[in-house]
């Protein structure tokens, strides 16, 4: 056998071992039924929208373990009142999405359970609430949360922790707590995970003389050549902040690991001075091509696809194209036979077709098997992206009958509550309310 020929052998004989050891660890950690809390144990609870509940729960869990304290970790999604009655202790981790709202795994929890009479007399419980500021409902349902709780009997451990966008004091706090609860001297600071350094190797306007404001393609390398990440999940990156240190923006990554770099579709914002945003101005204009740029990309479970044969339909509108590329993308990479939808919504139909040669060859070539988009700008048009749900209503039920899981991304202010209240229209109120209790309508908002 010649040289070549044992390399190639080596080479297929990783790739099988690869695949054999991924389809394990997939089976070990997503195919095994979900066992009940171990009574006695600190049962950890959580609901995330964007991944860093998720990413603190798994910190927090971290705390008990390394005391020798048996812990679990469960969504609010498979939670039970016996499943807290039956815990030494329950630590509630709740994101707040929206406006005041649940996060898509809390709320059949807030229908189900937090509607009932419940009696948690006895429980013991912990509040970390994840919030952001510039929302006027701020925490709003780690606030609900923490007074059924009340209701319920519960015995609060501590003041409900709250968190404005990822605050350091705010989860020192915390980490305090728990030190406290474990019995362990504290450990250093939390972080969730560190930065690496990327570098800005692409900048290029995508929408030049558009009536909107500047929409830029951005394409980042990372420096120590790391690239792992899924369709899904979201970039947290450092822009430097007037008052010092930086402050952290969220981005839905539009690219995969294979793409070599991670892509964003990023909007230029205009405060009402008319002075470019913090974050978007330095991303689409301070920081030059070359220069470095700190970033961590998070796991964000609640927006990651489906299998190959699962339809999807996709919606969005403005740069909520990016976090549908990725799984576009991924349907791209193999053969997908589900089928995948894409609606999307812009302004001009001659400056807002963002990757157009792009969907265009994908709808040639089958990895997407429909392609609505409206303009709202344009003259015989005027629509918004809810009306092809409208418009197309037997197609949208005969997809949902087949199985097609719905996913949403883009602007929660207008796009996302017209896009809900179509589909309620179409769907019925108590089969979209299914949808998302089931994991089959997930969103991406902001």
């Amino acid at each position: 056998m010649s040289d070549g020929s044992v390399r190639w052998l080596w080479a297929a004989l990783t790739v099988v071992a690869w695949l054999v050891f991924t389809g394990w660890t997939v089976w070990r950690f997503r195919a095994k039924p979900a066992t009940a809390p171990q009574p006695g144990a600190t049962l950890i609870v959580v609901a995330s929208q964007t991944g860093f509940g998720d990413e603190l729960a798994g910190i927090t869990r971290g705390a008990f373990a390394d005391a020798g304290q048996p812990v679990q970790v469960k969504s609010f999604a498979d939670i039970t009142p016996a499943d807290m009655t039956a815990a030494a202790r329950v630590l509630f981790i709740a994101s707040t999405t929206g406006e005041g709202d649940a996060p898509d795994s809390a709320s059949g929890f807030v229908r189900k359970v937090m509607n009932d009479q419940t009696d948690l007399t006895g429980v013991s419980y912990g509040l970390l609430s994840l919030g952001d500021r510039t929302y006027a409902e701020f925490c709003g349902f780690g606030r609900a949360l923490d007074g059924w709780l009340r209701s319920t009997g519960a015995r609060a451990l501590f003041d409900p922790v709250e968190v404005d966008n990822g605050d350091a004091a705010a989860i020192r706090h915390w980490q305090v707590e728990l030190s406290r609860l474990t019995g362990s001297v504290a450990a250093p600071d939390w972080a969730p995970v560190a930065d690496t350094d990327w570098r800005l190797v692409e900048r290029r306007l995508l929408n030049p003389g558009g009536p909107g404001e500047g929409a830029w393609h951005l394409a980042f390398e990372p420096v120590d050549g790391v690239l792992q990440w899924v369709a899904g999940d979201i970039a947290d990156i450092g822009v430097p902040s007037p008052e010092g240190g930086l402050a952290r923006r969220e981005y839905s990554v539009a690219s995969l690991p294979a793409d070599g770099r991670a892509e964003f579709l990023i909007r230029r914002m205009r405060r009402p001075d008319g002075t470019p945003g913090l974050a978007s101005g330095w991303l689409t204009g301070t920081l030059q091509v070359g220069e470095i740029a700190p970033m961590r990309i998070r796991a964000n479970r609640a927006f990651h696809g489906p299998d190959a044969a699962t339809p999807m339909i996709l919606i969005g509108n403005g740069t909520g194209i990016a976090g549908l590329r990725s799984h576009l993308k991924t349907r791209a990479a193999a053969p997908a036979t589900g089928g995948a939808w894409l609606m999307f919504g812009e302004r001009t139909s001659a400056h807002d077709s963002f990757h157009d040669a792009e969907l265009q060859g994908w709808l040639a070539d089958g990895t997407l098997t429909r392609l609505d988009r409206t303009f709202s700008r344009d003259p015989g048009d005027g629509r918004y992206v809810q009306a092809v749900i409208e418009a197309e209503a037997d197609s949208v039920r005969d997809w949902v009958a087949r199985g097609a899981v719905l996913y949403v991304c883009g602007s929660l202010e207008g796009m996302a509550g017209g896009v809900n209240a179509a589909l309620e229209a179409v769907l019925g109120v108590e089969a979209l309310r299914d949808l998302v209790e089931t994991g089959r309508y997930r969103r991406d908002v902001y």
